[in-house]
């Protein structure tokens, strides 16, 4: 082929390269309400604001030996394996082949006599050369699309340690939450023992009845269901943790009693950053994904222009063992190889609208994760400055109820009351006290979820880049 007719070839297969365009783009973030508020960066090993070394040990063990955290890793490295691949691809490729037949060769075909028509021995051995030249940078797009796929499975990585870290922190204060559910039983137990014990007297001393008596074992009763309750939850968040640790039936026997300062534990920013977006790994990775769709569509694009490969080889063939390593039976070739498609019935124009459609994909799912990151934010904020408030009523009503339940305790024992006249206060106290425990507990576990919604201390000044 002369040269000219091979660059006109080239030419009309650059024209004939069909364009693709997305149906959804990226949601534009100055749609979103973040405004130009600014916070502090969340600290990366942020559960260390609970104050807790156990739950430090705890979130260890998970992030060394969580199931689900070592599955993203295992797409990491397949990721970088597919990464890996391309590069080579983008290389030449050196193989050696040997081969010896022992055949019949026809005495009508391209041997001449005196092995036509004869059974000898047909040997080679050939080094070859195949090296894809990337004109048109095909290879290119694949290789930068692996590397955006390997970059979103590292930050797939990052946002799994958060989520982890997250529900261990999670499940550690509702651990903490039964112990003081159950702390508070055994404190409404011995109140109400000695509550029993005294009206007991009183019966015997005929100053009460009965009646008085049963109302007491009620309120003891009562108390001991909440205890019983109480010790299985925490029993269940030490299984919890267990799991999330990726351990066994003894993990849980390593988990002492929580030492979590509920009400000063994690303090957190009270507003959303403007540039939470930033500080999301789960965000970057979507971001990633684009970009790997987008050099999955370059790569259907251009696989409509010629492809050339530069071939070579070398080595030997020869009829019979004797000669096949003889000066005479050396080979050697070179040249280049050229595929230009022009008809396939539609296979390349289908595969393009399967890339794009990719690419959109990749583009709604970044949108509809940017709107859930910007909700999860503005709730876990929300919902923690809502929490400070009950938790200030409830103390309110707590503090009234000990005081109403002191002095109601004061006129039975002085007589101008029955023993009947403390049901109520008393299961209104023991509730006042465990909705004011829940309230601590969710104001901790509202501050968790804000540290995961703000990205918890991810920066991408400190992402690592796969090369």
């Amino acid at each position: 082929m002369k040269r000219s007719t091979f660059l006109t070839a080239l030419l009309l297969a650059g024209c004939s390269v069909p364009q693709a365009h997305p149906a959804i783009a990226p949601v534009a973030t100055n749609t979103l309400g973040l405004g130009t508020a600014q916070a502090p960066l969340v600290a990366t090993e942020w559960w260390h604001g609970l104050g807790d070394p156990q739950l430090d040990r705890i979130v260890r063990d998970a992030l060394s030996g969580n199931p689900s955290l070592e599955i993203a890793m295992a797409r990491l490295r397949q990721a970088e394996s597919v990464l890996a691949s391309r590069r080579a691809e983008d290389g030449p490729a050196v193989s050696l082949d040997a081969q010896e037949q022992y055949s019949r060769i026809s005495g009508r075909y391209t041997i001449p006599p005196p092995y036509a028509g004869t059974t000898q021995w047909l040997g080679q051995a050939q080094a070859s050369l195949n090296w894809t030249i990337d004109l048109f940078g095909r290879q290119a797009a694949a290789i930068q699309a692996a590397r955006a796929s390997t970059r979103a499975a590292m930050l797939d990585v990052t946002a799994a340690r958060l989520a982890l870290a997250g529900s261990v922190a999670q499940t550690y204060v509702e651990l903490a939450r039964a112990e003081r559910q159950a702390a508070i039983a055994r404190r409404t137990i011995d109140t109400r023992t000695r509550s029993l014990g005294l009206v007991q007297a009183r019966i015997r001393n005929h100053l009460a009845s009965q009646l008085d008596a049963s109302s007491a074992q009620t309120l003891l009763a009562q108390a001991r269901v909440a205890l019983a309750r109480a010790e299985a939850q925490a029993a269940l968040a030490r299984n919890a943790l267990a799991a999330l640790a990726g351990r066994g039936l003894d993990y849980p026997a390593t988990i002492a009693p929580t030492r979590i300062a509920l009400d000063t534990a994690l303090p957190m920013p009270g507003i959303v950053p403007a540039d939470l977006l930033s500080r999301r790994p789960d965000i970057a990775a979507a971001l990633a994904r684009i970009e790997a769709a987008k050099g999955g569509q370059e790569v259907a694009r251009k696989a409509f222009l010629p492809n050339v490969n530069l071939m070579a080889l070398a080595g030997f063939q020869a009829v019979g063992l004797g000669n096949l390593f003889t000066a005479d039976a050396g080979t050697v070739g070179a040249g280049p190889a050229i595929h230009l498609p022009i008809f396939d019935s539609g296979r390349l124009r289908a595969g393009l609208a399967g890339a794009t459609a990719a690419l959109d994909l990749a583009t709604a799912d970044y949108n509809d994760r940017v709107v859930g990151a910007v909700r999860e934010a503005a709730d876990a904020v929300t919902r923690s400055q809502t929490l400070a408030t009950e938790r200030a009523r409830q103390s309110e009503v707590t503090r009234g109820l000990a005081e109403t339940r002191r002095l109601n305790a004061i006129r039975v024992s002085s007589g101008l009351q029955s023993q009947l006249g403390l049901i109520d206060p008393d299961i209104r106290q023991l509730e006042a006290d465990q909705a004011d425990a829940n309230l601590a507990a969710d104001a901790v576990q509202a501050r968790i979820a804000l540290a995961v919604a703000l990205g918890g201390g991810f920066s991408p000044s400190t992402e690592s880049t796969p090369r």
